[in-house]
């Protein structure tokens, strides 16, 4: 990180944020505070030849993503994802896009592009007129079919990897 001015010694550390980029789309989803379940794993495969003992070959085997799960303070933009939910839910279309991780200065940081996703949950926390004073948390989750740039050539080969 670079350094910054002695007024905001820590706004690039404490001001990230995650933005939600729809390509092809007319929604524009607002800033999240938190994101989990950007991570993908490999099944491995074992094969172990007749001939060779106990030697046993390892090859990373199909690839898992998790669902992906946005939450933020309920705010204006919560109306535009329920408008987003509403034309979502009357056909199969997958969406291609983006999460980005942005900082104070609404500079992306890293950039994870979603392929084939689309909503599958939405909630907001339990409100309650008579009880404490708490911020309505609104949370979002995402399926998506990967974020690396990993398929397989037409030729057989092997496609470049990168996040």
């Amino acid at each position: 990180m670079s350094s910054t001015t002695a007024a905001t010694p820590h706004a690039s550390s404490l001001a990230h944020h995650f933005v939600v980029k729809i390509e092809h789309g007319n929604y524009d989803l607002g800033s999240w505070a938190s994101a989990s379940g950007l991570s993908v794993t490999w099944s491995p495969c074992e094969y172990r030849a007749g001939d060779t003992g106990n030697a046993v070959w390892i090859h990373p085997g199909n690839t898992k993503y998790e669902h992906i799960k946005l939450s933020r303070a309920a705010c204006a933009d919560s109306s535009t994802v329920q408008k987003w939910l509403v034309s979502t839910s009357r056909g199969e279309q997958p969406l291609s896009g983006a999460v980005q991780l942005v900082d104070w200065q609404n500079k992306p940081v890293v950039t994870w592009t979603l392929k084939q996703f689309f909503p599958i949950g939405w909630s907001i926390t339990e409100l309650n007129a008579g009880g404490q004073s708490r911020v309505a948390m609104e949370t979002l989750q995402l399926a998506h079919s990967g974020f690396l740039d990993d398929e397989t050539s037409a030729g057989g080969g092997a496609g470049s990897s990168g996040a």
